[in-house]
């Protein structure tokens, strides 16, 4: 039996995570899985026409392969189209990068400013 993904049920658990978790997740992915996220805050932002939230992030990539994977999601972050339920990614900004030579490791703080989709 063929179940088209269109139509397939989402899990309960799916669908009871907020967008902070949906958002963890596809940073982690977006990081190959060599990065961990080490910081998050999170602040409710509005305007007249607008409400969100804005997210800033700080991962850490250990190691030669970690640290390569973390190049490639500084690079790929910016345009990434996030799949998020209700929201929308407006902005994601590589706000600072530190390297580290001795251990290798390399920490990027990013942030994410989400409007909320009606």
């Amino acid at each position: 039996m063929h179940i088209d993904p269109a139509l397939r049920p989402v899990p309960l658990r799916a669908r009871l995570r907020g967008p902070s978790e949906r958002i963890r997740s596809t940073l982690l992915a977006l990081a190959g899985g060599r990065g961990r996220i080490t910081q998050h805050t999170e602040r409710s932002w509005a305007s007249i026409t607008f409400a969100g939230s804005r997210h800033e992030f700080t991962l850490l990539f250990e190691g030669a392969e970690a640290v390569e994977a973390g190049e490639v999601f500084v690079t790929l972050l910016p345009e990434h189209e996030f799949d998020l339920r209700k929201h929308l990614v407006a902005d994601a900004t590589v706000v600072a990068v530190d390297h580290r030579v001795e251990p290798l490791r390399m920490e990027v703080t990013i942030e994410l400013l989400l409007v909320e989709e009606e």
